[in-house]
C-alpha cells in the first residue's frame, strides 16, 4: 500500500502504525527518517523568519494563489493509493479542496483521507480510523488503548481545580491556542478562559490577555521550536502590562517546543498533555522523558535579556 501524507501529524501517526510513507510534506521531519523522504508540498514561506514577517509573508501568499504548492508531477510518479490531507488549518498545512482536486485530474487511483481533530478524542478516533484504512486495525486499537491509560493517569493524578492557564501559539499578533489545547488543560484540572474546547485559534487583543491575567503563562508558536520562539519572545515581553502579568511575577512562564509538541495533532500530543501536567503540577505529575527537549521554564532573567 502506497501512503502520500501531507501533514505531518499524520506522518507521525503512519509511522506509529508501521507505515512508511512513500512521500510526505515538507514539514514532516518526525521520525527524523521522514524528513528522507520525497515532498510533495513547497510553501511560500520562510519558516525561519520572525512572528511579525511571517505573519506578513502569510497575508502577501494567501492574497497571490495561496501559501503551498502541489508538485503534482511528483503526486503522479508516486501513484499513491491513499493520500492524507488536513481540514484543520489552509495556513498551517495544504487545504484538502486542492489535493482531491490534484488527485482527480491527474486521474489517480486514490483514497484521499482527511484529518481534521480539535480535541485527544478526535485524535484517537483518527488514529482509529487511520488504521483501518491502512488496514492496521490492531495496532490503532492498541496504540489507542496505551494513549487513553496515559491520558487518565495525568487526569487522576491533577488536582481538581488548578491555576488559570494561558497559551499563545502565535506572538506577533498574540494567538490563543485553540482546537484540542483548552480540552487538554482542562483535562489537566486547569482554567482555560481565553478560549473554548474545539474552537480555532485566533488573534486576541492584548488587552484581554491581561485582563484575564494567567497565573502560568506558555509560548508554544506554531511551526517554532525552543530557539525560535526564544528569539521572537520580545514581541510579547515588550508589551504594556507584562510585567505585571501574575504568571511573570511568580515565574510560572514556560516555552513549549509548538512544532513539535503543541500544533501537530499526532501521537506526541499524548506527551504534551504528560508536559503540561508535570508544568502545572510538579508535585503529582511526573514529566515525560522528553521534557527537556519539550519545554524549558522561562525565568525572569532570561525573558528580560
Amino acid at each position: 500500500m502506497r501512503v502520500v501524507s501531507l501533514l505531518p501529524s499524520a506522518t507521525e501517526m503512519l509511522y506509529a502504525l508501521g507505515v512508511e510513507p512513500v512521500g510526505v510534506s515538507h514539514e514532516c521531519d518526525y521520525p527524523p527518517e521522514a524528513a528522507e523522504l520525497p515532498s510533495v508540498i513547497e510553501t511560500h514561506i520562510d519558516a525561519s523568519a520572525s512572528s511579525a514577517d511571517i505573519n506578513e509573508q502569510v497575508i502577501e501568499a494567501t492574497d497571490n494563489g495561496g501559501v503551498y504548492e502541489i508538485d503534482r508531477e511528483l503526486l503522479a510518479e508516486l501513484d499513491p493509493d491513499i493520500v492524507v490531507s488536513q481540514g484543520i488549518c489552509d495556513v498551517c498545512a495544504v487545504d484538502d479542496s486542492r489535493i482531491r482536486a490534484a488527485v482527480s485530474e491527474l486521474g489517480l487511483d486514490a483514497e484521499v483521507v482527511t484529518s481534521d481533530p480539535h480535541s485527544l478524542s478526535d485524535l484517537l478516533a483518527d488514529m482509529e480510523r487511520l488504521g483501518e484504512v491502512c488496514g492496521r486495525q490492531d495496532r490503532a486499537a492498541s496504540l489507542v488503548e496505551e494513549f487513553e491509560e496515559r491520558i487518565e493517569r495525568v487526569e487522576a493524578a491533577t488536582p481538581d481545580s488548578g491555576p488559570r492557564v494561558g497559551m499563545l501559539d502565535w506572538l506577533e499578533p498574540p494567538m490563543v491556542a485553540g482546537h484540542w489545547v483548552p480540552g487538554m488543560v482542562e483535562r489537566c484540572g486547569a482554567e482555560y478562559g481565553l478560549a473554548d474546547t474545539r474552537t480555532p485559534s485566533r488573534p486576541r487583543e492584548w488587552e484581554e490577555i491581561v485582563a484575564y491575567d494567567p497565573e502560568v503563562l506558555v509560548f508554544a508558536p506554531c511551526g517554532f521550536g525552543l530557539d525560535q520562539t526564544r528569539a521572537n519572545l520580545n514581541d510579547v515581553t515588550d508589551r504594556d502590562g507584562y510585567e505585571q502579568l501574575t504568571a511573570v511575577q511568580e515565574g510560572e512562564v514556560y516555552a513549549i517546543d509548538g512544532n513539535h509538541y503543541v500544533n501537530r495533532p499526532g501521537p506526541r500530543l499524548i506527551e504534551t498533555m504528560e508536559v503540561l501536567g508535570s508544568v502545572l503540577y510538579p508535585d503529582h505529575v511526573d514529566a515525560p522523558d522528553t521534557d527537556e527537549t519539550a519545554v524549558t521554564r522561562l525565568q525572569r532573567a532570561t525573558v528580560d535579556t
